[in-house]
């Protein structure tokens, strides 16, 4: 993640794996295996194999470099840390005891099986599972809560072979994808039940998806379901999406490049507001901030109606806003939504740009700035640099007559360039009495970039509240941009796993089991280091398997792992009368 390639897989997939169990020593990490399985020292058949064992689909993710890196790293390698590696294809099917299946089906990234898919899974409904089997079938998206949030109709063969070639068996269905935990059961009904239990875990993925959009899930397959467990909860998952308020910009500070440009580009034909000073005339400060207003009022409209540069940067913005509001909406609400997001933002630009003039005038006005034009620092300097600095000999005047005169005007022009303050209120008052058609085009490039860089610093913690807010907004009242207003949080806890277990009568206990807070800093396992190990000994067969441990113990997550859903799904039931319902 994010992308599939070398590195990734490596660093991200397969190094995670080694540390929890490590690879056996003859492993080699270049070797390809050609015959697969190829089976460890001293075990003739799988079945003998009593390690562990990894069977996996590829995710979107890893279609993106159409499968390339997933068929290098996982079909043609032997071992997945010290888990046995020994699938074949993209896709897979394990027959588990007591009458359980694992069906294993690869989605691609248009949400569905191919045509080999289906008929391998379809031959193998019709020949190898029996009647009275269980099946637990695992895709990568869980096109069930998707197709109902986006009003979609996806994975037309993965349903067809539920419904026609399952027939019911479909006990459980499971997906990642989405980054939480929630599971739905189908309630009591009189119609056939294709599906008993949906289930989404995507608790390992790099950030948290919200829980709260999906609350209304209440039926698919043409059956009801009823919500039992979610984690986080649907009210923690709204409290956490006010994050986007409170932490969006110390999260995200790459996007303060971007907004305090597309501020500046607002407002850019608005510059200077020579006029600005008259919203202090008023006697009262109610007539001040009505003043205030009454100009960012009469500056919009001066935008519309007047500027070039501002106008299009408006346009701009309004267009990006209109289509960066998820479809999911109709087109007159994505309109009304992106009106207004684009609305506040042009708003605040010109409120700044009204505060800025306003605090350049006000400092003009109280001779703090534009006192003696643009090398008011040179000048400063030249005057202490003689009152302490004498030079009776002349050493400084032969200097610059040595340099060409480069010697005082390298630093009279670099003291300019850090008085940026002076230099833009010099250029400033320049403007406002003579007009921008009087300043050169260097002096006019120099007064743009100065105030550029004033009013970015100024512009940016503004931009990432309003584009916060907006996205809290959107999760919380319109259940839209649950990817994008939980990707910025950047969340890395809540991590949730699911195990199974068959007992003895056939019924299938699921457990899902969560770290609220995953620790961040890890140390090397002193029981894993003091432990003897064997050279061709098995890492599954040590007491203490597992390289790192947390730094800290109380964030150890084998002391705060907890226990967030619990469930069984009964066998089948055989009636006894049937002839063929022998064990």
């Amino acid at each position: 993640y994010p992308n599939p390639c070398s590195f990734t897989y490596e660093r991200r997939f397969f190094c995670p794996f080694e540390y929890a169990l490590q690879p056996p020593a003859w492993y080699t990490p270049d070797h390809i295996a050609l015959e697969k399985p190829e089976l460890p020292l001293g075990v003739s058949e799988l079945r003998q194999y009593s390690g562990p064992q990894c069977f996996m689909i590829p995710g979107n993710h890893d279609w993106f470099d159409g499968l390339n890196t997933f068929m290098r790293y996982v079909c043609h390698k032997s071992w997945l840390g010290g888990w046995f590696l020994p699938q074949k294809r993209s896709y897979f099917a394990l027959k588990l005891p007591n009458g359980w299946w694992v069906f294993g089906l690869d989605q691609a990234l248009h949400g569905d099986i191919d045509v080999y898919q289906f008929k391998f899974f379809a031959e193998l409904c019709q020949q190898k599972v029996g009647e009275h089997d269980s099946v637990i079938l695992i895709t990568h998206e869980p096109n069930w809560l998707l197709d109902w949030y986006w009003g979609d109709k996806t994975g037309k063969n993965v349903t067809y072979l539920i419904r026609e070639y399952l027939k019911g068996r479909c006990k459980l269905r499971m997906a990642g994808d989405l980054h939480h935990y929630m599971r739905h059961s189908c309630t009591e009904s009189k119609e056939p039940v294709h599906v008993q239990h949906l289930l989404v875990n995507g608790c390992g993925g790099a950030f948290l998806h919200p829980t709260h959009v999906f609350e209304n899930f209440k039926e698919c397959y043409g059956n009801k379901y009823e919500t039992k467990a979610v984690y986080p909860s649907y009210e923690d998952s709204s409290k956490i999406a006010l994050g986007n308020i409170l932490k969006f910009r110390r999260k995200n500070w790459q996007f303060d490049v971007i907004g305090g440009f597309v501020y500046f580009v607002l407002v850019f034909s608005m510059f200077p507001q020579c006029d600005s000073f008259r919203i202090l005339h008023e006697d009262s400060w109610d007539g001040r901030v009505n003043s205030f207003f009454n100009a960012t009022w009469n500056a919009i409209f001066e935008i519309l109606e007047h500027s070039y540069v501002s106008l299009a940067g408006v346009l701009t913005l309004l267009t990006v806003s209109f289509f960066f509001v998820p479809t999911k909406l109709s087109r007159r609400r994505r309109a009304l939504l992106g009106f207004l997001h684009a609305a506040a933002h042009i708003t605040s630009a010109v409120l700044l740009m009204l505060l800025m003039e306003l605090g350049i005038e006000i400092c003009i006005r109280n001779h703090l700035l534009a006192t003696s034009g643009y090398h008011t620092l040179y000048e400063w300097y030249r005057q202490a640099e003689s009152e302490h600095f004498p030079d009776p000999t002349g050493l400084r005047a032969r200097l610059e007559q040595w340099t060409f005169g480069l010697y005082p005007a390298c630093i009279k022009y670099l003291m300019s360039a850090f008085d940026i303050p002076e230099v833009m209120a010099v250029t400033r008052s320049t403007i406002c009495r003579k007009g921008i058609e009087s300043l050169p085009r260097g002096g006019a490039i120099i007064y743009y970039v100065s105030v550029f860089l004033y009013f970015w610093v100024l512009s940016t913690p503004v931009v990432s509240m309003v584009f916060g807010s907006y996205l809290y907004v959107c999760i919380n009242w319109f259940h839209i941009h649950f990817d994008e207003a939980f990707s910025s949080l950047r969340i890395a806890n809540y991590k949730a796993f699911t195990r199974f277990h068959i007992k003895k009568s056939g019924d299938l206990e699921v457990f899902t089991l969560a770290v609220d807070k995953v620790p961040k800093e890890w140390m090397l396992d002193p029981d894993w280091d003091m432990e003897p190990k064997e050279p061709l000994q098995m890492s599954h067969t040590r007491r203490f398997p597992s390289k790192w441990r947390a730094a800290s113990g109380w964030s150890d997550p084998t002391s705060v792992v907890r226990v967030v859903d619990q469930f069984v799904i009964p066998r089948t039931a055989v009636d006894p009368l049937l002839p063929d319902s022998a064990p």
